[in-house]
């Protein structure tokens, strides 16, 4: 809640300074109000696990929160999903009225909504309604981001880092698409694209095929050297990552993601794709 309203204290500040925002950080705004306005209601999960059963699961190599652990209040999970649709269908001229159709179907949006977890395509409700199926995944995550955090926040004090070290989240098994690198020794930090974990990860490794060859590992840099562009040869991915050490300013990691689109281009333009 801390950092979601710092995000949107910054973006007013832009707002002011700028006049307006760019389209795609004011339907990124609107999207963090409906989640931040939700989190306040969405209960703490019951019973608590100990360090001990999150010590024994990580061991195993299993993400915390499978989905059956996951606790969803289904009627707010719609509402949810209805006021993203509303903002994506808003702000995004490629989307329209099919978005919000789906969200008005329960059993459908559960069952995407799952998939969407579980990794798997979206693409039967896409082409069922006829929408694009990146902003059904834009909705559904919205949506679904209030109760991931509720529990993120009880887990995320319980980790040992060193315990982990994999190339998913210990908590929802997501990927990452942003990293830094911390003060203190400079060590790479991954952050979950989906509940904005964040874990520790070796720096000569992809987070996407694991390749360990260095031949295949590089980074581009900007001229202050504060931000990365890592790349692999091997599967052709990229990640966006920061330099703590290059700075004094307090950084809103995810913020920073959005803020450096420019970066998702030049990746692009590379040939590489974000894992």
């Amino acid at each position: 809640m801390d950092i979601n309203n710092k995000i949107l204290e910054k973006l007013k500040e832009l707002q002011q300074k700028e006049g307006s925002l760019p389209q795609f950080l004011e339907l990124y705004r609107q999207l963090l109000i409906i989640q931040v306005e939700a989190m306040a209601s969405v209960p703490l999960p019951k019973p608590l696990p100990t360090k001990a059963d999150i010590s024994a699961t990580l061991k195993k190599g299993i993400p915390l929160l499978k989905w059956d652990a996951l606790s969803i209040d289904w009627p707010a999970f719609q509402k949810l999903s209805q006021a993203a649709a509303a903002a994506i269908v808003e702000h995004t001229k490629s989307a329209h009225q099919n978005l919000k159709d789906i969200t008005s179907d329960i059993p459908s949006l559960q069952k995407a909504a799952k998939a969407w977890y579980e990794g798997s395509p979206l693409s039967p409700w896409a082409n069922s309604y006829g929408i694009d199926e990146n902003l059904l995944s834009a909705a559904i995550h919205c949506a679904i981001k209030p109760f991931l955090t509720a529990q993120v926040e009880t887990f995320a004090r319980l980790i040992d880092q060193e315990q982990w070290r994999r190339r998913f989240c210990p908590i929802c098994g997501g990927k990452p698409d942003f990293a830094f690198l911390d003060k203190e020794l400079g060590a790479r930090w991954l952050l979950c694209s989906r509940c904005d974990t964040e874990w520790l990860f070796q720096r000569l490794e992809c987070p996407y095929c694991g390749t360990t060859d260095h031949k295949e590992l590089a980074y581009f840099a900007d001229d202050k050297e504060l931000y990365r562009l890592y790349i692999c040869q091997k599967c052709h991915t990229y990640l966006k990552a920061i330099d703590l050490r290059k700075t004094e300013a307090e950084i809103l990691l995810p913020l920073e993601r959005v803020m450096t689109v420019d970066m998702d281009r030049q990746g692009q333009e590379k040939g590489y794709k974000g894992g």
